[in-house]
């Protein structure tokens, strides 16, 4: 069985080759992709394939989705508005590439949520079926990285920043959902299945902020502020403008609960809880 999975030198997908090879995949039937396989370089030398992918470029595809019986396709990080073509563009190399099964990374509530990222998911889920590819969609939540690597800052300056109000979210650590990933891609029966992905445990961040408070032992509050603020506030930090729009409007898709999931589908796919937010702090600190 050869398991293709795109991303491979970013965290997500890397983790995505981890899981598999953990679960028994042997490496020489998983096949990591990316852009620049030098950064890869490892995992070949564990006898991982690697292959060169780039969702701009179609011919580099065919040729990494050659021989595939199950994709990963974890969606671009590139700039938003060009992230659908490339998108498409994968899904025609696999569907050309008569790939039994793509595996999808979208985002929670793509359906009907309102945020910018959002609005990719969903556009490539709908491609997706006009192209009537066999497809299972993995809606992931926020990563409770997100939250993690802002602990430096927040500890230096007493709080946490944000535009989510009172909303909660359904985050999980990239273990827990490149897992799950991996669980889809070594077992049958997904085809068609749409899974809402997120942590057991769902936070405000005002309970972010009490958690890595004590966790800390630092007091930490949460400092909500309007989108158009949270934004010049990130920007300020060091965030590139097009990112930091993106995340104060990511703020208010979870204040208006968009990353919010309570299906459990993400613990049943893993067979055990997902990784708390207390335990993904306390790692964090080490």
């Amino acid at each position: 069985m050869s398991i293709v999975v795109t991303g491979a030198t970013g965290q997500l997908g890397r983790l995505a080759v981890e899981a598999l090879l953990r679960r028994g995949v042997p490496a020489a039937d998983i096949v990591a992709t990316g852009r620049d396989t030098a950064r890869i370089k490892d995992l070949a030398d564990r006898g991982v394939v690697t292959r060169r992918a780039d969702f701009a470029d179609s011919d580099s595809l065919a040729a990494a989705f050659a021989g595939a019986e199950k994709l990963l396709l974890i969606s671009a990080s590139i700039p938003v508005d060009e992230r659908l073509d490339h998108h498409r563009r994968a899904i025609d190399a696999a569907l050309t590439a008569e790939v039994p099964l793509i595996a999808y990374t979208s985002m929670t509530r793509a359906g009907t949520a309102r945020t910018i990222l959002a609005e990719t998911h969903r556009a490539t889920e709908e491609y997706l079926r006009e192209r009537d590819a066999p497809a299972v969609v993995l809606r992931n939540s926020w990563y409770l990285e997100n939250y993690t690597g802002q602990l430096p800052l927040a500890l230096q300056h007493g709080t946490f920043l944000g535009a989510a109000g009172e909303g909660t979210v359904s985050a999980a650590t990239r273990t827990d959902y490149a897992e799950a990933a991996a669980v889809v891609l070594t077992t049958e029966g997904h085809t068609g299945a749409v899974y809402e992905l997120g942590g057991d445990q769902a936070f405000t961040l005002a309970e972010l902020a009490a958690t890595a408070s004590a966790a800390t032992g630092t007091p930490i509050a949460y400092t909500d502020l309007p989108a158009g603020a949270f934004a010049q506030a990130l920007t300020g930090a060091g965030v590139p403008a097009e990112l930091a729009r993106i995340l104060a409007d990511s703020d208010l898709g979870l204040g208006r609960g968009e990353l919010f999931t309570d299906t459990g589908d993400l613990r049943r796919l893993i067979g055990r809880p997902t990784t708390t937010l207390a335990d993904a702090i306390t790692a964090a600190l080490r």
